[in-house]
């Protein structure tokens, strides 16, 4: 038969089925199910063909060649089974994976018989639906039995922890019935050890209200907290809502606050490095969590156009918004990035996290002061960047009181050089970082950071005039979550070791954003950009300092006034109680994204370039003297040194 001289060309086949054999049976357990999916693929067999004709007394039986196949076929199945790779799973962790590797190996070995039935007897007598019930039979069968060994094995394990058997198991309540919660169930119940009992869910999706997830129950809205917590005697809770806004979480930490239980949450979803979700993932909640706003949305198609295979130079690389902005752009694939940032050691880190995270990306360190012309003219000359993004300054308020100069020198001066350079390499697009501490500045910082958006303006029109290719814009935020040198780390420096937190005021109050958010905005603004605008970005409402600090004192488990106090230490010199974005010179569009505004040009003074060149001409000078300098280029900068003596001459 057509069959028997085809075997000889199966031999390397039937050799390939035996070396997965022999190294799928290493593990015993293995061998095991090998065998009881052999038994269910041979009653299979014999089922299907007994409720075909209601009875197993048939010719076929009795017919040599097709016991013959029988044999065959159950070797089919064997060769199907082990290369579909169904011991390569473990029953107790079976899953809808393991169900479609179920239906794929039953369907490949089926088929196969069926060919091979048909070479040998031309189905001849042999019912062709036959087949088809015994297809449906082994996927009931081994699917089936792979499931209701998870079950028994599951129902075991908790009856050992739950119920007053263990004292140890802790109660939990799941906040969000949506895929992360469902995994996170999942998770907990494959994982005893862990010993957690799960009670509910709770969600604010009235159509899940009383449904059952894995045979637990969504008791209803998360108002329901604090109810559910007393009546099943909580001890943790798990927020399970990686999409869930700052705004979102602030509603049900609130809740949760009114009972004794742990709180845990995942991260948000930008934060995650997969999809997959465990109970490994869950951590403390922290003051980022309640700050949090929604999700921004990009226009990636822009971003894309902006990004994918260009050169992008970054400076202030190492610090919280460059070296985010780096990860940003790395997400846009360019064809390179050069990172240029003075400190070594913030080089350094960046490098590490490239190479560990974006392998794929070029990137290049560079060691580079952006003071220096001569080093960032050599550093355009050798990659010729065609997106630049301006990081690099000077941002702490009081230390630039003590240093003025160098807030000049690099905030005013080095944007010039940066930006300058720019234009004579003809890149693309200059966006430089600024903030909302240049809008009626009452500080050095804030006033260099002013003056630098003025020269950005000035280079701008000067392009514009001489058909320069380069767009240059200034994005302008408030005060970023966790940054370095940012009140949050303090404050957490000063919870940890037990010391008094310092606010300066009880009234100040300041805006707050993420570093991915500006980040993803600044990029957003970038592609919007057609040469001289100022885009604010959207900063939401401003914290009160002081609520932040109480905030903080209760995340870590603390009490105001018991375990650590609140000390008013008074404004430092040039702190505002309140920060504003736009100037009361200046009007503001609203731009096709919900997060960005554009401030409308502001044409500078006449003088601009006379009283630029004098405080870049200055070498070494004192505080009042620079103060006095600012105060000709800004108008609006109000400054105490400038209030101790308004009628005291100041030299040119």
């Amino acid at each position: 038969m057509i069959f028997y001289l085809n075997l000889h060309p199966m031999k390397h086949i039937r050799r390939g089925i035996m070396a997965n054999l022999f190294s799928s049976f290493k593990n015993p357990r293995a061998l095991l199910a090998f065998l009881y999916d052999m038994a269910i693929a041979s009653l299979a067999f014999w089922g299907a063909l007994f409720l075909r004709f209601d009875s197993l007394n048939l010719p076929l039986i009795e017919n040599l060649t097709f016991n013959r196949f029988f044999f065959i076929s159950m070797f089919i199945h064997a060769g199907s089974f082990v290369l579909g790779g169904l011991y390569k799973g473990v029953w107790r962790f079976s899953s809808m994976y393991d169900l479609i590797r179920v239906v794929k190996a039953s369907l490949t070995a089926i088929v196969i018989s069926l060919v091979v039935c048909f070479f040998m007897t031309r189905l001849e007598n042999v019912p062709r639906s036959m087949f088809l019930i015994e297809f449906m039979l082994l996927v009931i069968g081994l699917g089936g039995g792979r499931f209701v060994y998870r079950f028994l094995k599951d129902r075991t394990s908790l009856s050992k922890h739950i119920g007053g058997a263990d004292a140890d198991v802790k109660n939990v309540l799941i906040v969000g019935a949506g895929r992360a919660g469902e995994k996170l169930l999942r998770d907990i119940h494959s994982t005893p050890s862990l010993k957690l009992n799960v009670v509910g869910f709770l969600d604010d999706d009235k159509f899940k209200k009383n449904i059952l997830i894995h045979n637990v129950k969504v008791h209803g809205a998360t108002d329901l907290i604090p109810g559910i917590v007393e009546k099943y005697k909580v001890d943790k809770i798990f927020i399970a809502i990686p999409s869930a806004s700052g705004v979102d979480v602030k509603k049900i930490v609130s809740f949760c606050k009114e009972t004794n239980a742990e709180v845990k949450i995942l991260p948000k979803m930008d934060q995650l490095l997969s999809t997959q979700v465990d109970i490994a993932l869950l951590r403390n909640l922290n003051i980022e969590d309640l700050l949090g706003r929604e999700q921004v949305k990009l226009d990636t198609d822009h971003l894309s156009f902006m990004i994918t295979d260009k050169v992008v130079l970054v400076t202030g690389a190492g610090g919280s918004i460059g070296s985010e902005l780096c990860i940003q752009i790395a997400k846009f694939n360019p064809r390179m990035i050069v990172m240029c940032d003075y400190c070594e050691l913030f080089m350094y880190e960046l490098e590490m996290k490239f190479k560990a995270e974006f392998p794929e990306i070029a990137f290049y360190p560079k060691i580079l002061d952006v003071r220096n012309a001569q080093k960032v003219d050599a550093t355009f000359e050798e990659y010729h960047p065609q997106i630049v993004f301006h990081a690099a300054a000077y941002k702490h308020v009081p230390m630039m009181e003590y240093n003025p100069m160098e807030a000049v020198e690099t905030n005013i001066n080095g944007t010039k050089i940066v930006a300058s350079t720019s234009m004579k390499y003809n890149a693309e697009k200059f966006i430089m970082i600024s903030t909302d501490k240049a809008v009626n500045p009452t500080n050095v910082m804030g006033a260099s950071k002013r003056i630098a958006e003025m020269v950005i303006t000035d280079l701008s029109e000067k392009g514009r005039l001489n058909n320069c290719p380069t767009t240059f814009i200034s994005v302008r935020f408030g005060n970023v979550l966790g940054s370095n040198g940012s009140v949050i780390p303090l404050f957490r420096r000063q919870i940890e070791s037990r010391s008094d937190i310092t606010v300066t005021h009880p009234d100040i109050i300041r805006y707050f954003m993420s570093i991915p958010e500006a980040c993803q905005l600044v990029l957003q603004a970038g592609s919007m950009g057609e040469g001289g605008e100022i885009f604010v970005l959207d900063m939401g409402e401003p914290v009160k300092i002081v609520d932040l600090a109480r905030e903080m004192i209760r995340l870590a488990g603390m009490t105001e006034g018991r375990d650590i106090n609140i000390v008013f230490s008074g404004l430092r010199p040039g702190e505002k109680l309140y920060e504003e974005l736009f100037s009361d010179k200046e009007a503001y569009e609203y731009t096709h994204h919900g997060k960005i505004r554009k401030a409308l040009f502001r044409p500078l003074e006449d003088s601009f370039h006379t009283n630029l060149n004098h405080l870049m001409a200055l070498e070494s000078a004192s505080a009042d003297t620079i103060v006095y300098l600012i105060k000709n280029l800004v108008p609006e900068f109000t400054h105490f040194r400038l209030a101790l003596d308004s009628k005291e001459e100041h030299p040119q």
